[in-house]
């Protein structure tokens, strides 16, 4: 077993937060930083934390370049074909299907081979894996496919290692992790390694030392306002590109939140929140000034070309008072449709029809689960159905196509309480329904719940959230039980109910339920899709 060494030095125990200025590299200091971003074919959702990395790491003097697995067609061992994650969503009848642009060709080369090849080529004094805990397998097995032939100093940051890093570190082909936020962290740390000084010292950094013990250094919080535009650069053409309601456009994240005020139980922000609180007194949730906001719409429609933006905060209305009419102002001026999320008790009339006026095309909402009381108990969502559905109604008035997202096979849910759901999302009309299994992320009450009862092993990763299935098998509610819900969710929300008991015929993985649930997708796509056919980028971008 390691041992843990807290190392505190400094005013109250806390390392004083580097100064950005100091930390630029002279020359014969600039290092080689390769980006690593493990990623399931298919989910090619922008990471923008990957582009502001790099675009901290070039403006420090050093130099970038990224390895990404979005588009290798098998990521898998034995070089089995990757299941596409967005193709999946369609199969299962959660998005439009789509055709994606020209520029996308999918890789057919081994994808360790590749990385192995890209190190050799670019020689890199440092490698930084930025992963979610559903990518942390296929990250691995990066690491551990390199390490025996080439080591290089490894570092891994993201959400899961913030939350297990003493799990991360357990591997031999990582040397250190970033818990919480990366910017200054990863500047400092090749500032060190630029001059060749120690870094164990450095804030937000866990680092295993040669005899295996590790440093833990307490965490800093990072001034948003300060970071560079993103970097972009080292992404490859189609990763500019999303389906958006059966439409593919080239498309862009825009900050402006960094955090979460509320306290859901299957998500990690509230320990994220909890942990800057306990300590440092801050309160983690951010805004990012008007200004820096606007500087990036910007960039991105003057310089990239953007077509649509989505706006990455987990809250999109986490606002003062004053500032959501600031953002309307500001973004008048932008004229490009947007996409943003937000929780459903949030809405109303008035907000709702400026976010529309100034451009909002698509909302997401989670509804995750249909009864109050479990609701309430388990997920910490105090809201009232009757409230859902009232303020669904107020968007659909407004006229902003939305789509909601679901959750089935908590601990303690049932089968029967999962048909909560499902009746619940047959009172109201929206674009779409997503249905997601439940995924015990580390850093969660209900994963740590999930381990109260016995459903998981101390180390147990989930698998990919759309791919992946669920990693429990609970007694009350099968893992066959809970997967055969998620593919027919949306045959239980939209085909009559007297339908029910064929289409619990197609939630079976045997050739007659196979059969039945191909038959039952033609009749879903033929009754509900034909008021909006998919359309490839290029005859998106002529009906514009």
């Amino acid at each position: 077993m390691r041992q843990i060494k807290v190392e505190l030095t400094g005013e109250n125990g806390r390392q004083p937060a580097p100064d950005p200025a100091q930390e630029f590299a002279a020359p014969g200091e600039s290092i080689r930083v390769l980006l690593i971003y493990p990623n399931y074919r298919g989910m090619n959702m922008l990471p923008p934390a990957i582009g502001l990395l790099s675009a901290v790491l070039l403006q420090a003097g050093h130099e970038v370049e990224l390895f990404d697995t979005t588009y290798y067609q098998s990521v898998e061992p034995g070089g089995e074909e990757t299941a596409d994650s967005d193709s999946k969503k369609a199969d299962q009848l959660m998005a439009r299907p789509y055709e994606m642009p020209r520029e996308l060709t999918l890789k057919t080369t081994d994808v360790l081979e590749d990385f192995t090849d890209l190190v050799e080529e670019f020689q890199p004094d440092l490698l930084a894996m930025s992963c979610t805990e559903d990518m942390w397998h296929l990250g691995l097995r990066l690491l551990n496919h390199l390490r025996p032939k080439r080591q290089v100093l490894t570092i891994v940051g993201g959400v899961f290692p913030t939350f297990a890093p003493e799990l991360v570190l357990s591997e031999d082909s990582v040397d250190l992790v970033c818990k919480g936020e990366g910017e200054n962290a990863l500047r400092s740390l090749c500032h060190r390694l630029g001059k060749g000084l120690p870094y164990d010292d450095l804030p937000n950094l866990w680092v295993k030392n040669a005899d295996g013990e590790i440093s833990s250094n307490p965490i800093e919080m990072v001034d948003i306002d300060a970071n560079p535009l993103i970097d972009l650069g080292h992404f490859e053409e189609a990763r500019f590109y999303r389906p958006m309601g059966g439409r593919v456009w080239r498309m862009f994240p825009v900050e402006t939140h960094r955090g979460c005020p509320y306290k859901c139980a299957f998500c990690n922000s509230p320990s994220q929140m909890a942990m800057y609180r306990n300590e440092l007194s801050e309160n983690y949730l951010r805004r990012k000034s008007s200004d820096n906001i606007y500087r990036e719409l910007s960039f991105y429609k003057n310089e990239m070309g953007a077509e649509y933006l989505y706006f990455w905060a987990d809250t999109f209305f986490s606002w003062k008072p004053g500032e959501f009419e600031e953002f309307c102002e500001m973004y008048s001026s932008i004229g490009l449709p947007f996409w943003c999320q937000t929780r459903i008790e949030t809405v109303n009339v008035d907000r709702l029809e400026r976010l529309k006026e100034v451009g909002c095309a698509r909302m997401s909402f989670g509804l995750e689960h249909g009864n109050e009381e479990f609701r309430a108990e388990w997920l910490k969502r105090r809201m009232t159905n009757e409230l859902i559905v009232d303020n669904f109604g107020i968007v659909n008035e407004v006229g902003i196509p939305f789509s909601v997202n679901n959750i089935l096979g908590f601990p303690h849910e049932t089968r029967e309480l999962a048909f909560d759901t499902i009746r619940l999302n047959r009172e109201f009309e929206c674009s779409d329904r997503n249905a997601y299994a439940f995924t015990p992320f580390h850093g969660t009450p209900l994963r740590d719940e999930c381990e109260r009862l016995g459903f998981l092993q101390d180390e147990d990763i989930v698998r990919s959230v759309v791919t992946g299935g669920t990693i429990l098998d609970m007694p009350q509610f099968s893992r066959r039980q809970v997967l055969g819900l998620v593919k027919t969710f949306n045959m239980y929300v939209r085909f009559e109910e007297e339908r029910w008991p064929e289409i619990e015929m197609a939630e079976a993985e045997t050739p007659d339920g196979i059969a039945r649930y191909e038959m039952l997708t033609a009749e879903f796509k033929e009754r509900f899709w034909t008021d909006g056919e998919s359309m490839s980028f290029e005859d998106a971008s002529l009906a514009q």
